[in-house]
């Protein structure tokens, strides 16, 4: 019971990355995003990861319980994507303001 709350949480976390993957890709500006909202996130992911991958129990399972870790790895190529797209978008702002000041 557990890992079914465990999978609705992340999956209702991780519904909402491609919308905000697409709208990232679509702005084409960072303003608004915040870098550090990001890599928390980010990291967080890898922090869920790895605490089922020291878990004695979950590895003990594996066989049947490794589904949970997908929905851990989709979100995470979610946020990577964002993070990916705020950096591009940075950038964009960048040349713009230079575009601007001419």
């Amino acid at each position: 019971m557990s890992e079914l709350l465990e999978i609705i949480m992340v999956v209702s976390f991780g519904a909402s990355w491609p919308f905000n993957v697409l709208k990232s890709y679509r702005a084409r500006t960072a303003k608004g995003k915040s870098l550090s909202f990001l890599c928390l996130i980010f990291f967080g992911y890898i922090a869920g990861i790895a605490s089922k991958l020291v878990n004695r129990s979950y590895m003990e399972s594996f066989a049947e319980k490794w589904y949970v870790l997908i929905f851990y790895f989709l979100n995470i190529i979610m946020v990577g994507l964002d993070l990916i797209f705020y950096f591009r978008n940075k950038r964009l702002d960048a040349v713009n303001e230079i575009k601007q000041s001419f």
